[in-house]
């Protein structure tokens, strides 16, 4: 399951990293982190699939919360005996019985 997590994390922490620092026009001398490599990329796409280019960005962070959410929901379904008892033993502290009896309750006047 780490290797799940590591394989579906590692392109998403690229993809965003690429992203923010080309945004941003942060290249470091490096020419794929140039704005210009950030305007032709989504030009690019946006022909190929015939959308404009301003759409993608949106579209692609949508596919992520998607795939974040079946992973998530995978991994919660392995864990779902440790989340239960997890669970139960959260709800069992909170229902605690009242401390204050009389035992414990000061008799000074």
């Amino acid at each position: 399951m780490k290797w799940f997590l590591f394989f579906w994390a590692g392109p998403i922490v690229f993809l965003g990293g690429w992203y923010w620092l080309s945004y941003y026009d942060m290249n470091f001398g490096i020419f794929m982190l140039t704005r210009q490599v950030h305007d032709l990329t989504f030009e690019l796409y946006g022909k190929a699939l015939g959308i404009p280019p301003e759409t993608i960005p949106p579209l692609v962070a949508r596919a992520i919360a998607v795939d974040s959410l079946v992973v998530f929901a995978l991994l919660g379904f392995r864990k779902r005996k440790s989340i239960i008892t997890w669970w139960k033993a959260r709800q069992a502290l909170n229902s605690s019985p009242d401390l204050a009896s009389k035992e414990s309750l000061s008799s000074a006047p």
